[in-house]
């Protein structure tokens, strides 16, 4: 039963990566990366600002971590997707964003001290191929003749962005519930992106950008991490991650019916080489028990 809340999850990240796509031609990014931000504070204001005025003693000598962990998740990953949006396919959105957990190794033997695997190089060597093969269009040529679309490189800084977003979380341990970090940060990214919408020009919200949104608020900004973070709390960090793994599968469907992107052997090959890259990296060796640890002691 658990199991169905990371998959919901994942399923409600995909359908995202559509709306970055829709939203694109009705409204402008910076415009509904602050409604996005703006709405789901909104509805999450009753149910945490008693807890966060009551910590306020508590949060407040983390507040400029707080903002800079808004900065990077909630102001330029978001921003960078849509922005993106114009230039690069839904799909090959997600698969460059599943990169994610691959880049947070390498970033996190730098910051948390890390250890690299022998696997995770070799997944990461298998990924990074997938990843060129994919958005050579199956012609190295091409990549090194033409280079990668704009909108591919900026969901690529996303990718890098987010990564270290999560590794950073690891590292500042700070004393505030996962809620109260989750507020904190939307407050201030909504703050940081006044200026994004003041230099937007389309900024109304009209009948055909308010349920993308309204998605991008509330089951993506909202119901999606809360259901995340049960899953975490009940199958464990490691059998969670590995639902990510789906969300370029899911992402790819929604995209073939809804937006007509037509899938060719190309992104088949690359994103199963780059999804295969990330399970392996993600693999941990199973610990060899020690000798003494299998003898029985008898009274």
């Amino acid at each position: 039963m658990f199991y169905l809340l990371p998959l919901l999850t994942v399923s409600i990240w995909a359908g995202n990566a559509i709306v970055n796509k829709l939203s694109f031609s009705v409204i402008d990014p910076g415009a509904i990366s602050f409604y996005r931000w703006f709405f789901a504070m909104a509805l999450l204001t009753p149910f945490m600002l008693r807890s966060v005025w009551r910590s306020r003693a508590v949060i407040r000598p983390y507040v400029p971590k707080l903002a800079f962990l808004a900065l990077l998740g909630m102001v330029l990953n978001q921003s960078l997707g849509y922005f993106a949006a114009a230039t690069t396919t839904a799909t090959n959105m997600a698969l460059i964003v599943s990169l994610v957990p691959l880049i947070s190794m390498f970033l996190s033997v730098p910051l948390l001290g890390q250890r690299l695997l022998p696997l995770a190089i070799v997944g990461a060597v298998l990924s990074l191929s997938g990843l060129v093969l994919m958005l050579s269009h199956g012609d190295i040529s091409n990549l090194l003749a033409q280079g990668i679309t704009i909108g591919d490189g900026l969901v690529l800084l996303a990718a890098l962005v987010y990564a270290l977003y999560c590794v950073l979380l690891k590292r500042w341990q700070m004393p505030l519930t996962n809620w109260q970090s989750v507020y904190m940060q939307g407050i201030l990214a909504i703050v940081m992106l006044i200026p994004l919408l003041l230099s937007s020009e389309r900024v109304a919200i009209t009948s055909e950008s308010l349920p993308l949104i309204m998605y991008a608020a509330i089951p993506a900004s909202v119901i999606a991490p809360w259901c995340w973070l049960i899953g975490i709390q009940r199958l464990g960090a490691d059998s969670t991650a590995m639902f990510m793994n789906l969300m370029p599968v899911i992402t790819a469907g929604i995209a073939s019916v809804m937006l007509n992107e037509q899938l060719e052997a190309y992104h088949y090959i690359g994103g199963g080489m780059v999804l295969a890259g990330v399970i392996l990296a993600q693999r941990k060796p199973k610990p060899i028990p020690h000798p003494l640890a299998t003898v029985e002691v008898s009274s």
